[in-house]
């Protein structure tokens, strides 16, 4: 009996379970998928040019420098109109760069309408005036003026767009959301 047990131990021995593996090697198929044929190669097709990208048609007033009476607010004197931006449902903003400070322009703005406004956040500064009521349903952001304070120990301040144009940056940004007339 004992002769039985040496044996059998002997057997178990030469017997080593295979390596596992833990990921499926390139080329070979996994036990628990059958192997799939290659889809065939889709036939020839004539070649096309390239298609040309879609002009968008231009936005009415994108264009146009703003005036204060087409914003409902007023403009800082010497302020320079520098682009608009479509806010989404159907409004837009309007950015100016000023050569003022930004206590400059925060001043201004609170004489000229009133309002102390909120400073929202200390740096980058950025004061905020809302100065008309916000309709969830009708608009994207609440009417109203922005400054931004661009110039800081790292950063001159805002690069003017027009390539040579005095001044090169801004200190400051003011962006506009006109009033819904």
């Amino acid at each position: 009996m004992v002769w039985v047990v040496f044996l059998l131990a002997g057997v178990l021995l030469q017997q080593q379970p295979p390596v596992p593996q833990p990921f499926p090697r390139p080329g070979t198929a996994t036990p628990s998928k059958p192997a799939t044929p290659a889809p065939a190669p889709a036939p020839a097709t004539p070649k096309t040019p390239p298609k040309q990208p879609v002009a968008t048609p231009p936005v009415a007033g994108a264009d146009v420098v703003p005036t204060a009476a087409m914003l409902g607010v007023p403009i800082y004197p010497g302020a320079e109109y520098l682009t608009s931006y479509d806010a989404g449902r159907g409004q837009r903003f309007y950015l100016f760069g000023s050569a003022a400070s930004f206590p400059d322009l925060v001043n201004y703005y609170r004489k000229q309408l009133g309002k102390s406004g909120d400073l929202v956040f200390d740096a980058p500064a950025t004061h905020e005036f809302l100065v008309g009521r916000f309709r969830e349903e009708t608009m994207a952001f609440p009417p109203g003026v922005t400054i931004k304070e661009f110039k800081s120990a790292i950063s001159d301040g805002y690069p003017n767009p027009k390539i040579g144009a005095q001044p090169a940056r801004f200190p400051s940004v003011i962006q506009i959301v006109p009033v819904e007339k």
